[in-house]
């Protein structure tokens, strides 16, 4: 999966996950996506990793006084030397206040940029709040896959270009309990702490999101085994977006050239 797509009211309320509905529309955006799945259980009994890399389009379109963000990606999955080629896609409909509906959900791998912890795209309020945080703000948030409550902070992390573009950054970091199943492993039942951490950089002009780095640790044991047996996993995912003069020779596996730079 910077500012949580969900969060709770009060103090902390230039998280709430705000979509700008009289926002200025910009071309569709590419991006090159990597991501892992790192999974550790029982010390040596069982290690695996899945790795992902290839590249999506996110396009925006105004549907009334909504406005409809669709991304596509196509990547390479390579799981312990398995290489197969897939494809995903997410839709979203931003309201004129805000409000997220999410539409179809075809993204099992959480690589499309609509399916991050992130959103897509602040409101111009949110951006000028985050731009003017001093230190680190505390606040609360579900977790994505379990829906557990997460605590943690929020902090401006500076301002840089990329793809010769100004964008702003803003680091996440939030942990919390974890008890149950997993989604996408519902037969191991845990208990232990799940962590979320990351950044991200948003346009100033457009405050879309450009770039970002996330990860979500799971550490904990697990649950009606007799040995308790311990348990491992890391999700990371990593967005970049493409100069636009690139966008049309974007292909599968392709390496983005530009990082954030610092100004």
């Amino acid at each position: 999966m910077i500012v949580p797509r969900r969060a709770v009211a009060g103090p902390t309320a230039l998280l709430v996950f705000l979509v700008c509905a009289i926002a200025v529309a910009r071309a569709d955006q590419t991006y090159h996506v990597d991501g892992s799945d790192t999974y550790q259980i029982g010390g040596r009994d069982l290690r695996s990793e899945i790795a992902y890399s290839g590249t999506q389009r996110l396009s925006v379109r105004p549907v009334g006084k909504a406005r409809r963000f669709v991304a596509h990606a196509e990547y390479l999955r390579n799981d312990q030397g398995t290489h197969e080629r897939a494809t995903a896609s997410f839709e979203s409909t931003i309201l004129p206040n805000g409000e997220q509906l999410d539409g179809s959900n075809n993204d099992p791998d959480y690589l499309t940029v609509l399916n991050q912890p992130f959103a897509v795209q602040l409101d111009p309020a949110t951006m000028r709040d985050i731009a003017h945080l001093a230190g680190s703000v505390p606040f609360d948030f579900p977790s994505p896959m379990t829906g557990v409550p997460l605590h943690g902070t929020l902090r401006h992390v500076g301002a840089a270009t990329l793809n010769g573009e100004a964008v702003i950054g803003v680091a996440f970091d939030a942990s919390g309990p974890l008890n149950g199943a997993l989604p996408d492993h519902p037969e191991l039942a845990l208990a232990g702490r799940i962590r979320m951490n990351g950044t991200a950089y948003y346009t100033e002009a457009g405050a879309l999101l450009l770039a970002l780095d996330a990860t979500l640790s799971i550490s904990g044991n697990v649950v009606g085994d007799a040995r308790r047996d311990p348990v491992d996993i890391t999700y990371k995912r990593s967005l970049k977006a493409l100069p636009a003069g690139s966008q049309a020779e974007a292909v599968v596996g392709s390496k983005p050239t530009a990082k954030p730079q610092l100004r």
